[in-house]
């Protein structure tokens, strides 16, 4: 009787490419192939996050980033929502209003930072919005795209039971676009986590951003990579989460395992 193998766990997987850069990194400090100015030793960096969590500066740290990322988030998700579903839904509001969005997308990140400082000033309101910007068009493109090319003789069965134009929207049409909605909306949370990133370097007194920021002009790398570490777990967790539940929402789907 053969005993059928047993399965490496997914997340067992994930963490040999870190263990292995992990153990190059501590490799390199420790032959002094690098400078310690430039790349400090795995423990000095895990003694710096010690030390923030005793303090309790990374609990402010991650607070004050934390809040930005929700309410960037939250905005950014909302509005792409509403006009990604418009336009994904009518072809005469796309042809109106894609153009525009579509040069809008071309804008660089930071060069949204001049305008937003002078309307909204130096405050919450403009690190928000900078968030709510890089939210806004992977949702936007992917709920349009998952609309607009819906299998048409879905639509054609609507039409044959008689479905309004809003009821073939609801019934039919968002839920089809439901998979490329949930991949717009993991898209747009990494780009908000970039963006909550350079919107604390350009000007904050807290959060992750700050502690980036504050470790490079004080020449203590360490605290750099502390924070980079801090961004990349944060980035890891909510995009684990928001990715769960995307795959509740749309399993009814017939796929595939990979």
């Amino acid at each position: 009787m053969t005993m059928r193998a047993r399965r490496v766990p997914g997340w067992l997987v994930g963490l040999i490419v870190p263990a292995v850069l992990l153990a190059a990194w501590q490799g390199a400090a420790a032959s002094g192939l690098v400078p310690p100015a430039i790349l400090p030793a795995p423990g000095l960096v895990i003694r710096t996050l010690a030390a923030m969590a005793q303090s309790g500066e990374m609990a402010q740290a991650l607070a004050a980033t934390g809040s930005r990322m929700l309410f960037g988030f939250a905005l950014g998700a909302a509005c792409a929502t509403v006009l990604g579903g418009l336009c994904g839904s009518s072809a005469a509001i796309r042809a109106l209003l894609d153009p525009l969005i579509q040069a809008l997308r071309s804008v660089p990140s930071l060069a949204w930072v001049p305008l937003f400082i002078l309307w909204l000033g130096i405050f919450e309101a403009s690190k928000i919005t900078l968030v709510a910007v890089g939210v806004f068009f992977p949702i936007y493109l992917n709920l349009v795209s998952g609309i607009a090319n819906v299998d048409r003789k879905l639509l054609e069965v609507g039409r044959v039971l008689g479905f309004s134009s809003w009821r073939r929207l609801v019934r039919i049409q968002l839920p089809a676009a439901l998979p490329a909605y949930v991949v717009g909306l993991r898209g747009g949370l990494g780009l908000g986590w970039m963006f909550v990133a350079a919107a604390e370097l350009l000007g904050a007194t807290n959060g992750l951003g700050f502690i980036l920021d504050d470790g490079e002009q004080t020449g203590r790398p360490e605290r750099v990579l502390a924070a980079l570490l801090l961004f990349g777990l944060c980035g890891k967790l909510t995009d684990w989460a928001l990715a769960a539940a995307g795959r509740r929402l749309v399993s009814w789907q017939d796929i595939a395992a990979a």
